[in-house]
């Protein structure tokens, strides 16, 4: 008898911590000093934060390098020598630094800062690229690299270009996360094309609450960008989205704290 009782609460702690929304940081947590967007800092910021994934961009260089970087152009709009991150080479967009003193970090380096804590999920973002044949590049040779890395049960893929979507639904393996961020879908579209989830900024969610549950009942995940404003925060954790993405993920956590 005892061990059903045992059996019947671990059933429901189980249930309760899989409806529990979970905190992404938004290009890691990049908000500390000292740290930047997109670098190795911010997200190690974010696994000593404890929050269940970091968001990264990847884009690929002219000379087909992957860098972790949001893009299209790197730096500042006013500094006349920067550089464009997918018409310039690795070395120009390297010699760059972040705010910070960061430096722009390659993908390969992030799998590796990511390998550290595997307690905490990368959400990787496939950029959009300027063909569909370049995103199909882009798309197998991150998914290659994260095969190599033996990272592939730790990372999850969200991406605006269907094209992208598409391609990862072929070649990741069986299980894994992909979330389509374009907004323009109703979730059963995103069913059909064989995606687990949308991930869709917080105007599109807001202007169609009814997307949460439609999705919900259809089996897919809901992840919303990006969500700063802690009582926008706590109206998304009230609906049940199952992802907050955030460039404050400490206050996030905090809030989810005060709804336990």
């Amino acid at each position: 008898m005892k061990h059903t009782i045992l059996t019947a609460v671990l059933a429901l702690a189980a249930l309760t911590a899989t409806a529990q929304t979970q905190i992404v940081a938004h290009r890691g947590y990049h908000a500390k000093e000292g740290s930047a967007r997109n670098t190795i800092s911010s997200l190690r910021n974010a696994q000593e934060l404890g929050v269940y994934g970091s968001e990264c961009d990847v884009n690929m260089t002219a000379d087909d390098s992957l860098l972790v970087i949001h893009g299209m152009w790197h730096t500042d709009k006013k500094d006349p020598t920067r550089v464009h991150v997918q018409k310039d080479t690795y070395k120009d967009i390297r010699s760059k630094s972040c705010e910070g003193g960061n430096i722009v970090p390659t993908f390969r380096e992030y799998l590796a800062q990511l390998k550290k804590d595997p307690k905490v999920r990368l959400v990787i973002e496939v950029k959009s690229h300027a063909t569909p044949e370049r995103e199909i590049q882009v798309t197998r040779e991150i998914v290659k690299q994260v095969a190599e890395a033996g990272l592939e049960k730790q990372v999850d893929y969200i991406a605006f270009s269907s094209v992208v979507c598409d391609e990862l639904v072929k070649i990741v393996p069986k299980g894994t996360e992909i979330a389509y961020l374009n907004g323009d879908w109703e979730p059963a579209k995103v069913k059909e094309h064989g995606y687990t989830g949308i991930d869709y900024s917080q105007k599109v969610l807001k202007e169609h609450p009814e997307w949460i549950k439609q999705a919900h009942k259809l089996g897919l995940k809901v992840n919303v960008w990006t969500v700063n404003d802690p009582e926008a925060m706590r109206w998304f954790i009230d609906r049940k989205v199952d992802f907050l993405t955030t460039d404050d993920p400490a206050t996030a956590l905090e809030i989810l704290k005060g709804k336990k």
